[in-house]
């Protein structure tokens, strides 16, 4: 694990705390199924510091989500969930943020794998319904969630590196 910064650290809080806000607060919550943006600010760190510390960071997102504003509390299934994408995102997006390939296996690895499959199981799980009968509305939200991640992860990392490829300024 590379050793960060107090600045860096400091970029590292501030994506976890605007992780917290943009899934507890600005995303669309439905029984079954959450639609938002919290992966964006996991990606970020993902691309600046790699996938030990995006995996920390989700980790650490969805612990003091959950303890805060979760009526139902911790779930560790979906804390592994949350370690696994920012793990999954730290491996292909870390030194390579603009490739658009890299951006397409991390979230389809993402979407499909962990939150249509993983996430549905542990949502089996604490509800009781089948996981076929929680399928169509998952698939549903992982079709429309498969573009818009990619647009916004690429957008980004535009962003945080500039047009031409230099480093715009996160404190790297």
């Amino acid at each position: 694990m590379s050793k960060i910064n107090t600045r860096q650290m400091i970029i590292i809080a501030l994506m976890i705390a605007v992780e917290i806000v943009l899934t507890r607060f600005l995303s669309i919550n439905l029984p079954t199924i959450r639609i938002g943006f919290g992966f964006l600010p996991i990606a970020i760190v993902a691309i600046l510091y790699g996938p030990i510390w995006a995996g920390i960071a989700a980790v650490l997102g969805d612990i003091i989500g959950a303890t805060l504003f979760s009526p139902f509390g911790i779930f560790p299934g979906f804390t592994l969930t949350a370690l696994l994408i920012g793990v999954v995102y730290g491996v292909f997006l870390y030194k390579h943020p603009k490739s658009l390939p890299r951006t397409l296996i991390a979230v389809l690895i993402v979407t499909i794998v962990l939150q249509l499959t993983l996430d549905t199981y542990w949502v089996q799980l604490l509800t009781g319904q089948g996981f076929i009968a929680l399928l169509p509305s998952r698939v549903i939200r992982t079709i429309i969630m498969i573009p818009v991640q990619i647009i916004l992860i690429q957008t980004m990392a535009r962003v945080v590196f500039g047009i031409g490829g230099k480093y715009v300024s996160f404190g790297n």
